[in-house]
């Protein structure tokens, strides 16, 4: 059980680091466009998110896809520059194209997740080694990474409401700040991946 434990702190701790602001700005700039009250949509869209980052996880820590490290470090961004985007181009109109709108993004959210995976899935292998058994270490690893995305997920729906309520801030607004500096940053990790 120690092993457990372990590796569910590596793997909130892999999530949750400041060094990893790629993934974290991925689920911030992902979850930008929902409301506090639309609790459920963001959970079965961070469930997808997770469904996909663990797929690749499972298969690139087996050995079984292998893609180079570089050409993961380039997509993350990527992911996060295409996320925003499609934030900034939604139109907020409540009917059947916001509708649309949201399923979309269960799809880009599974889909990225794909490709995050695999950047989880480079820094598992290296804590691994030449370990034989990996099913415990990967899925409380697993574990700790779905952990620390909820506890980002938290803290950023905590932040959406404390500002709504007392400083009024639009919902609008609020998408629109988080997206673009998702944009922003995803654009420069870019460019450095691309002059790498």
């Amino acid at each position: 059980m120690p092993e457990f434990f372990t590796f569910v702190h590596v793997g909130f701790r892999h999530i949750a680091d400041v060094e990893a602001y790629d993934h974290l700005l991925f689920v911030i700039t992902l979850c930008a466009v929902y409301r506090l009250q639309e609790w459920k949509k963001i959970l079965v869209l961070v469930t997808a998110f997770t469904i996909g980052h663990s797929l690749t996880l499972v298969l690139s820590a087996l050995d079984i896809i292998r893609v180079p490290p570089g050409v993961v470090e380039l997509l993350i961004p990527v992911t996060i520059l295409l996320t925003a985007l499609h934030n900034i181009g939604m139109k907020s109109t409540g009917g059947s194209t916001f509708s649309r709108v949201v399923s979309v993004n269960y799809f880009l959210a599974l889909f990225f997740g794909l490709i995050h995976g695999m950047g989880f899935s480079n820094y598992f292998r290296t804590l691994m080694g030449d370990a034989g058994n990996i099913t415990l270490p990967l899925f409380s690893f697993n574990v700790g990474i779905e952990l620390g995305q909820m506890m980002i997920v938290l803290c950023f729906f905590g932040a959406l409401l404390l500002l709504t309520q007392f400083l009024k801030i639009k919902h609008r607004e609020w998408t629109l700040f988080f997206s673009g500096a998702g944009a922003g940053v995803a654009i420069i990790l870019i460019l450095k991946g691309l002059n790498a």
